[in-house]
């Protein structure tokens, strides 16, 4: 067992706490009879001292357990009287151990000289009670710390699924539109190479995970597939070009981050433009970090601060979002007008080539 597993198990906490609480005790007590000359016996007389204290706190911790839920008065009350009752009570065992083995059997001529020095001993189990309060809130505020972590943590996983899982439904209905035609025209090579390229492509989309990354290579395969499908479509209106790093190929990437763009300027640079137009990706690395740029040379669009104004849908304000989950604030996302016509999607994120996560 690691020492964290052994923390966070509160039984053995508080043995821990509570032996080494009353070892310090002893040990106080001990430096501070040095200052007074006192004989070797004492040390023993500190040790059964520390020991009665050690012995009569622990049934505190089980009444305290039961007054847990007590309103606050309730627990002052019961916290003040019984560590005035352990108190005196500790007292007297400890003005017993003195008389006994210090004073060689002394005996005092007044009963109630037996709980001299009590409001001492009331205050040592006072802050002894205080302490285990503390630590107990200390640790409800870690537990319900740790429970609003836990519920953060499965709301992120959600909203990174629920993000990632928002698939156009119009590519879909556009393919199997395509499908259809094709199979009609009798064109059924073609068709069936269309099916295949599409259920690999919703296979590794639906396959991949979302909370996890992909390496560079795989995430452009899944994107080819994506744009093979389109040429299907649009045949000669659609081309592509890639210019791809080499020392990029491995970098992790989120799954299925690039399909939106491209999706994106299908619709709007690709889908109006009579003889169609060209999609460009890149990708580069710069210092610590991945490079990715995706252009299209369509008509553009009205574009703020880097931000995009002609989309109905949630592509671009996915990626957005997804990217702002995985990364916080380590990434960017700029849209701009490309040169000399269109719109490029600029996106930098950390460079990483270290285990799937």
């Amino acid at each position: 067992m690691n020492w964290k597993e052994f923390i966070e198990n509160r039984n053995r906490l508080f043995w821990l706490v509570h032996t080494a609480g009353w070892c310090g005790f002893a040990l106080v007590h001990y430096l501070g009879s040095l200052l007074h000359d006192l004989r070797d016996i004492f040390l023993v007389i500190i040790l059964l001292n520390a020991y009665a204290g050690w012995l009569f706190t622990i049934p505190l911790r089980y009444i305290y357990r039961r007054i847990w839920n007590f309103t606050p008065l309730k627990i002052a009350i019961v916290v003040i009287l019984t560590s005035y009752c352990t108190g005196v009570f500790w007292q007297i065992i400890k003005n017993i151990n003195y008389w006994e083995i210090y004073k060689h059997g002394y005996r005092p001529d007044f009963i109630l000289f037996y709980t001299k020095n009590s409001l001492l001993s009331f205050f040592i189990i006072l802050s002894w009670s205080g302490l285990y309060f503390g630590t107990k809130y200390y640790q409800m505020l870690q537990k319900e710390k740790q429970n609003v972590l836990r519920a953060n943590t499965v709301a992120h996983q959600a909203q990174l699924k629920m993000l990632r899982y928002q698939l156009n439904p119009h590519f879909l209905f556009n393919t199997l539109n395509a499908i259809s035609t094709l199979i009609l025209v009798k064109e059924n090579k073609t068709a069936n190479g269309m099916v295949t390229k599409l259920s690999e492509f919703l296979r590794y989309s639906l396959d991949k995970d979302p909370m996890k990354k992909v390496t560079l290579d795989n995430e452009l395969q899944a994107l080819r597939l994506y744009l093979d499908i389109e040429k299907v479509r649009f045949e000669e209106r659609l081309q592509v070009s890639f210019n791809i790093a080499s020392d990029c190929n491995l970098a992790l990437v989120p799954s299925m981050i690039l399909q939106p763009l491209a999706e994106n300027s299908i619709k709007h640079a690709i889908a109006v433009q009579e003889e169609g137009g060209e999609i460009n990706v890149s990708v580069h690395r710069f210092g610590n970090d991945l490079l990715i740029e995706l252009s299209d040379n369509g008509p553009g669009a009205e574009i703020t601060n880097g931000n995009l104004f002609r989309e109905n849908g949630v592509g671009l304000v996915n990626t957005r979002e997804r990217l702002h989950a995985l990364y916080q604030d380590d990434f960017s996302l700029v849209v701009a007008n490309n040169v000399p016509t269109g719109v490029k999607i600029s996106i930098r994120m950390p460079y990483d080539i270290g285990s799937k996560i």
